[in-house]
C-alpha cells in the first residue's frame, strides 16, 4: 500500500493547530468538491476529495493524529508502506474494513490498516440504531443508447452505474461527528445494477424514467427504493440527432436517383417508405414529418433523409463497363464537398 501524508494532502505543517487543519480542510473541500467539477474532471476531484475528507478525519482527532504521527514521520507521501507487525498496528486488513463498512471505495488502504479497530466499534453503534424499518434509497443512473438502440426498441439488458444515498450515514456525509468511513464525506456511493429495461418509443435525449423498486433495498423489511434511469441519446455511424430532428444517411444507387425510386427506411415508427423524387443529387435533403424523438413539451420532430450515392457492394464486368461508358460520354468534373476544386 501507499504511505498518505495527511499533512501534505491538506497544506499545513506537522505542528499545525487544529483550527489551522480545518481552515485548510474549508478551503480544499469547497475546491475539490465533485458538484463543482463537470464530468470529464468529476472522478478525479471525487477520489481528491475523498483523500481529503481522510486527511481531516485524522488530524482533527486528537487519539487518530497522535497514532499517525507517532509512525509517520519519517515516510514520504506516496512511498510504499508496510505497517510492523505487533502493537498499535494489529488492526483489521482492508479486504476485513470493506467488508464491515460495506467498500464502495471510501476511505484508502492505509487508513484501513491503521485505524480499521479504531472504527470497529463505531460501526457497532451506528448501525445498531437503523434496525428500524425503512425505506430504501433511490438510486440514479444514466443510460447511454444510439439512435438506432432507440429505432430497433424492444427488450434490453443494461449494466449501469449508480449513484445512491450512503446507507451508512444517510447522506450527510458524517458519523457522530466523524467523516463517515463508507463514503469518506461525499454523502453518497457508487455501484453497479444490472436492470431489463423496454426502450419506449417516446424515447429522448434527457428523459428521465422511474423503474419501480429497482433501488436499494430497505432496512429491516421496509419497502425498495426506485431507479432512476436519465436517457443520454447519442448519434451514431447511420442516424445523427439534432435536438428532436434525426439525420438518417439513405444511400440510393445512380438509377434510383436518375428514375426515382421507393425506398425502405428503419424510423421509430417501424418501417416506412421514402419515395426518392426523379433527378435527386447526392447530399439533398427529404424531410419526413413527424418521424423524429419526441419533444419534452411534446409532439415529435422530423425524419430528414440524407441521399448519398452509392454503388452495389458487387458489380458484373457489364456494369463496370457501362460506367466506364458514362465516363467517356460527356462532362467528368464533380464539385462540391471537402474536394478541392482546380
Amino acid at each position: 500500500m501507499k504511505f498518505q501524508d495527511y499533512y501534505e494532502i491538506l497544506g499545513v505543517a506537522r505542528d499545525a493547530s487544529e483550527d489551522d487543519i480545518k481552515k485548510a480542510y474549508r478551503k480544499l473541500a469547497m475546491k475539490w468538491h465533485p458538484d463543482r467539477h463537470q464530468d470529464d474532471d468529476r472522478a478525479a476531484a471525487e477520489e481528491k476529495f475523498k483523500r481529503i475528507n481522510e486527511a481531516k478525519e485524522v488530524l482533527t482527532d486528537p487519539e487518530k493524529r497522535a497514532k499517525y504521527d507517532k509512525f509517520g514521520q519519517n515516510w514520504e507521501h506516496g512511498q510504499d508502506f508496510r505497517p510492523p507487525e505487533g502493537g498499535a498496528w494489529q488492526t483489521m486488513n482492508p479486504e476485513e474494513f470493506d467488508s464491515m463498512f460495506g467498500g464502495g471505495g471510501g476511505f484508502s488502504d492505509f487508513f484501513a490498516s491503521m485505524f480499521g479497530d479504531d472504527m470497529r466499534a463505531k460501526a457497532r453503534g451506528a448501525r445498531a440504531h437503523r434496525r428500524y424499518q425503512a425505506r430504501g434509497a433511490d438510486v440514479n443512473a444514466e443510460l447511454r443508447l444510439t439512435v438506432s438502440d432507440a429505432i430497433d426498441g424492444g427488450k434490453r439488458e443494461f449494466g449501469l452505474g449508480t449513484v445512491q444515498a450512503c446507507p451508512t450515514c444517510g447522506g450527510t456525509g458524517e458519523l457522530d461527528q466523524h467523516v463517515c468511513y463508507t463514503c469518506a464525506g461525499m454523502g453518497r456511493v457508487r455501484g453497479r445494477k444490472t436492470v431489463e429495461l423496454k426502450i419506449p418509443k417516446e424515447v429522448r435525449d434527457g428523459l428521465v424514467l422511474r423503474l419501480k423498486s429497482l433501488g436499494e433495498p430497505g432496512v429491516g423489511g421496509g419497502e425498495t427504493g426506485d431507479l432512476y434511469l436519465t436517457i443520454r441519446l447519442q448519434g451514431d455511424a447511420n442516424y445523427r440527432r439534432e435536438g428532436a430532428d434525426i439525420y438518417a444517411d439513405v444511400p440510393v444507387a445512380p438509377w434510383e436517383a436518375l428514375e426515382g425510386a421507393k425506398v425502405d427506411l428503419r424510423t421509430l415508427d417501424g418501417t416506412v417508405t421514402l419515395n426518392v423524387p426523379p433527378g435527386t443529387r447526392s447530399g439533398q435533403h427529404l424531410r419526413m414529418k413527424g418521424l423524429g424523438l419526441s419533444h419534452e413539451q411534446g409532439g415529435r420532430g422530423d425524419l430528414f433523409a440524407v441521399i448519398r450515392l452509392a454503388l452495389p457492394e458487387e458489380l458484373s464486368d457489364e456494369q463496370k463497363e457501362l460506367i466506364k461508358q458514362l465516363k467517356q460520354a460527356g462532362a467528368t468534373e464533380v464539385k462540391g464537398g471537402a474536394r478541392r476544386q482546380a
